[in-house]
């Protein structure tokens, strides 16, 4: 079930402005749900999705998966398969700095992913990455335990909940 986007990040920047950080570059909006929020899970990877795998394998007890793939657009490190598994793990949303692909699939499915681009090859399996790192991308700075918002407007980060 694809959701109506909500203008969401307007009314938080209006609200709470010196409690957010606002992303200065514009990601493309690929899933389902536009409008997403939660508490970010982070992840480091370059052109290697395989903590990517593990991490939307496990319970997403509604938190937003954060993968900084260092902006890099020639390995997809998100497709179908792995927002179904997200989704299916009760994921709010997916976040990634780099790339994703089977885009058509994935505005199909009812999970926020916001990623700079989009790339038909897949990644490489190496085991490569660190989990719970502290990210720092789109002039934002992102520690595991953050939360994360996100609507059509764009992205936005703060240490405290916001909404209820």
């Amino acid at each position: 079930m694809l959701l109506a986007p909500q203008d969401l990040l307007p009314d938080l920047c209006d609200n709470h402005a010196e409690r957010l950080q606002v992303a200065i570059t514009p990601f493309h909006d690929y899933g389902g749900r536009a409008t997403f929020y939660g508490r970010a899970v982070t992840l480091s990877c370059f052109e290697d999705n395989s903590l990517v795998r593990e991490l939307v394998a496990q319970n997403g007890q509604g938190r937003v998966l954060v993968v900084d793939g260092q902006g890099s657009l020639r390995r997809a490190l998100l497709g179908d398969l792995l927002a179904q598994k997200a989704l299916d793990n009760g994921w709010e949303g997916v976040l990634i700095n780099g790339a994703v692909r089977d885009v058509v699939t994935l505005g199909t499915l009812s999970l926020g992913i916001k990623a700079l681009g989009a790339c038909p090859i897949k990644t490489e399996k190496l085991g490569l990455g660190e989990r719970d790192a502290v990210l720092q991308f789109a002039g934002l700075t992102i520690h595991p335990g953050d939360y994360i918002y996100a609507d059509p407007n764009g992205v936005a980060v703060s240490a405290d909940r916001l909404l209820d």
